[in-house]
């Protein structure tokens, strides 16, 4: 084999490593080839999975409550269906029943919500609730977790009146794509109350270990959102995640010392 016949060195596949975006992707003829065809293709099929797969509330209510905060509750919003769910985000903020609720007053309440992705949340909410519980239980009471089916954000606001608490952390499965089906999201609330809109919210989204956020770096967060809430008396807009510059500055005092 001559030189000019050596089989081309591929330039983007230790890029590729780097990133889950589709990058150097090739081409046969005038089309992508056919593994990159496929691939695509099962991204795809994962994604419409992922939002369509109902929540196995029977199974996850076991991995909430090993967490050790208590039963969790099970509610479900005005969305009857899954596909009506889709169909009418409207009936995914408003709840059908939280008598079963408890009004504990505690400072912080969870809310475990299938949102976009149940995939997601069964994945990952048991262990990011584990987390965050670590990361407050010495500083802040808090009530048992409601777990919450067919739901959108603005259910935490119903779920979290209904709780009496000062403070409701929204763990949600977020819309799938096409390089991530199982991401999920923390929406933060001071002061709920139904009425609230997302500039009254603080979001930390793309946690989905090892490729996104880990679920202790996303609980610094939150931590640091809390006692900023608390001491502000709001969240939201005005509140800032200062967690990574409170890292900066004590690995520099670190360093100085």
């Amino acid at each position: 084999m001559t030189e000019d016949q050596s089989p081309s060195i591929d330039f983007w596949g230790p890029l590729r490593k780097t990133t889950q975006s589709r990058i150097g992707l090739g081409r046969a003829g005038d089309a992508l080839p056919t593994s990159r065809v496929l691939e695509f293709k099962a991204a795809h099929a994962a994604a419409r999975d992922a939002v369509h797969a109902p929540l196995d509330t029977g199974i996850f209510v076991g991995h909430v409550e090993s967490v050790g905060i208590g039963t969790p509750v099970v509610v479900a919003s005005s969305a009857s269906t899954r596909s009506e769910y889709l169909r009418r985000p409207d009936l995914g903020r408003s709840p059908t029943d939280l008598a079963a609720v408890e009004n504990s007053g505690r400072e912080l309440g969870f809310v475990l919500a299938d949102g976009l992705s149940p995939r997601a949340l069964m994945d990952h909410g048991q262990p990011l609730l584990a987390a965050l519980v670590e990361e407050l239980g010495d500083l802040y009471s808090m009530a048992p977790p409601v777990i919450a089916t067919n739901a959108r954000v603005a259910l935490g606001d119903h779920i979290a009146a209904a709780m009496g608490v000062r403070t409701v952390i929204v763990l949600i499965g977020e819309r799938p794509g096409l390089s991530v089906a199982d991401s999920i999201g923390i929406y933060l609330t001071h002061l709920p109350r139904v009425g609230r809109t997302d500039a009254d919210r603080n979001c930390i989204s793309n946690i989905h270990p090892p490729e996104g956020l880990g679920y202790e770096q996303a609980a610094r967060v939150v931590a640091g959102l809390v006692a900023g809430a608390r001491k502000l008396g709001r969240s939201g807009v005005d509140l800032k995640d200062t967690s990574r510059s409170i890292s900066l500055t004590t690995a520099e005092t670190l360093t100085l010392d």
